[in-house]
């Protein structure tokens, strides 16, 4: 099952920095070993509701242990500071939805806890 990072990334100026710059150099090699792919990057075209300061990097990897792995690895260790560094960011890991997955299905689960849990 797929799992998904999501990075709400906040550049100061909104100009990179040379260690931001030279994260980015350098992310790319870390990511391929564990199957990370760019699904999305940059600054949102429309915010529809609410406000979004800055970017959103969008990431797939093949599931969790991957993406984990990744963000451990001593490859991307060594670079993490020049993010870190030179930027504000939330960074999140999210799996994928369960084949069948409903939102409607979702929220008869969510009632049957609350009145299973009043019970």
């Amino acid at each position: 099952m797929p799992t998904y990072l999501i990075n709400h990334l906040r550049i100061p100026a909104d100009v990179p920095n040379d260690d931001g710059l030279s994260y980015l150099e350098q992310v790319e090699a870390t990511v391929a070993p564990f199957g990370g792919t760019w699904l999305a990057q940059g600054a949102p075209d429309v915010v529809v509701e609410g406000a979004w300061p800055g970017s959103v990097v969008l990431m797939e990897f093949p599931d969790r242990a991957a993406a984990e792995n990744w963000y451990h690895s001593d490859a991307y260790q060594k670079i993490v500071h020049l993010r870190v560094g030179s930027s504000i960011a939330d960074l999140v890991l999210i799996d994928s939805l369960p084949e069948g997955f409903t939102v409607k299905g979702f929220a008869g689960e969510v009632r049957a806890a609350i009145a299973a849990a009043g019970a």
